[in-house]
């Protein structure tokens, strides 16, 4: 719980606001201290509620959900899916797998070997088809049409030449008087163009469209100087028309109305907000002390005459009922116990002898080792010898 204040750097403040600190911090704390209080009191509340009535119930609820959700899930996934699944292989590998590696090696792999074999063949007929019948067709139809080439070539040297050389004569001399006949005509028509058509236009383009063009384009400069100054005007008055009636009316309010309110709000909201903390720190001393002296009126009343009572009254009570009741009770028992044991010991001794009788009965005496001659035994002397502290007769000093 932050009771203390942290250190804050205060700015210069005036009468106003000292004016305004202390009933604003009055009022705040007596509205304060009971909403501080409730809220202790339900951090209280829920604390204990959290450590006495959610942590258990949320342990049960995972304990629960772990035995009905997960451990059948986790049971169904080890000893149902996972076995199915196997089984599943199993039978897919039995049921599909194997067949198609049979039907692979035993019928796809010989039908594809005869099928290169056959195709093979095939290449192997072509390729003697190529060779011995096509190669010779070819190379006589390609004697065919070198031959008609050639005769091709000699009427083309012997008879269109000099037929194409005689027509391209001919063409040249007329060519040459079309030539003529057609510059003529050309020069005919450039001068006709000339002086019908350009000429004229040149000078209904130099005395009348110009001018035209320039009286027009002055009158629209004088028509936008005009109109600039008209909107140039209307703007100015505008301006100072709205500047009289909106701008300067606004900055009067704002400079001699809003802004001192603002400033008083500002003053007022930081008093209140500070006002604020400082009732909220004073009602958590104050909760602190409320609850501490409810927590020793409590104990007062209800730990400490318990305390007492189990002091004085049941710790001797129950020391007289353990020296009395429980300890010879324990000892009754323990001896119960212990007499019970030596009595199943002294059972299981009786019936371990009459089986050991039983079978000396049945299959006779058990053979037992031949006794060790002394100088077989070289650990222990014979009977006859004793133990001496000049002798050898023990297993680190012998010979």
């Amino acid at each position: 719980m932050d009771l203390e204040k942290p250190p804050q750097r205060r700015e210069p403040e005036g009468c106003l606001a000292v004016a305004i600190r202390v009933p604003v911090r009055i009022v705040v704390l007596v509205l304060v201290v009971p909403v501080r209080m409730v809220w202790d009191a339900l951090v209280v509340a829920g604390r204990v509620l959290r450590d006495t009535v959610l942590r258990p119930l949320g342990r049960a609820l995972a304990w629960a959900g772990r035995a009905v959700f997960v451990r059948p899930l986790v049971g169904l996934w080890r000893y149902v899916l996972v076995p199915a699944g196997k089984a599943l292989a199993w039978l897919g590998k039995v049921l599909v797998v194997v067949p198609l590696a049979w039907v692979y090696a035993r019928l796809l792999t010989p039908l594809g070997h005869g099928v290169v074999l056959v195709l093979r063949g095939i290449g192997a007929g072509l390729v003697w088809l190529y060779a011995r019948v096509l190669t010779p067709v070819g190379h006589g139809v390609v004697r065919v049409l070198r031959g008609i080439g050639a005769g091709l070539v000699w009427v083309y040297t012997r008879v269109l030449t000099p037929v194409g050389h005689a027509v391209l004569w001919v063409l040249g001399k007329g060519g040459a008087v079309l030539a003529f006949v057609a510059a003529g005509v050309s020069a005919a028509v450039v001068w006709l163009v000339r002086y019908l058509l350009v000429v004229p236009a040149r000078w209904v383009y130099a005395w009348v469209l110009a001018p035209a063009g320039r009286a027009v384009a002055w009158c629209a400069r004088g028509l936008a100087r005009f109109a600039g100054l008209v909107v140039t005007g209307v703007g100015v008055g505008l301006y100072w028309l709205a500047r009289v009636l909106v701008v300067l009316p606004a900055l009067a309010l704002w400079r001699w109305v809003l802004a001192p309110a603002g400033r008083l709000l500002v003053v007022v909201g930081r008093e209140v907000r500070d006002a604020l903390g400082h009732a909220w720190r004073v009602a958590g001393r104050i909760s602190l002390a409320v609850g501490r002296f409810l927590g020793t009126l409590l104990r007062w009343i209800f730990v400490e005459p318990v305390r007492w009572v189990y002091r004085t009254v049941l710790t001797p009570v129950g020391h007289v009922l353990r020296d009395a009741v429980l300890r010879p009770a324990a000892q009754a028992a323990r001896a119960v116990g212990r007499a019970t044991r030596e009595a199943l010991a002294s059972a299981r001794a009786s019936v371990r002898q009459a089986r050991a009788d039983f079978r000396r009965m049945l299959l006779g005496e058990p053979e037992r080792e031949p006794e060790q001659t002394a100088s077989g035994n070289r650990r222990e002397p014979s009977g006859r010898e004793t133990r001496t502290l000049g002798s050898s007769t023990t297993a680190l000093t012998k010979d």
